[in-house]
């Protein structure tokens, strides 16, 4: 199991990594364009993404 957690913490560091690698200069300036979100919306964006993770896992894994 802990072998399992490993893995998928090591893919998710990989995907998360990919956008930093491609375009630096991209990414700076989506971070800097999150600062005027309201904290609802960041909390509601993610809401959605650990809902859709919960989704893509329970299908996946069934």
């Amino acid at each position: 199991m802990i072998d399992f957690l490993v893995t998928v913490a090591g893919v998710v560091m990989i995907v998360e990594g990919i956008p930093w690698f491609l375009s630096p200069p991209r990414m700076k300036r989506m971070l800097l364009g999150f600062l005027g979100l309201p904290d609802r919306v960041l909390r509601g964006m993610g809401l959605l993404l650990m809902l859709s993770g919960l989704l893509l896992v329970y299908v996946v894994r069934g």
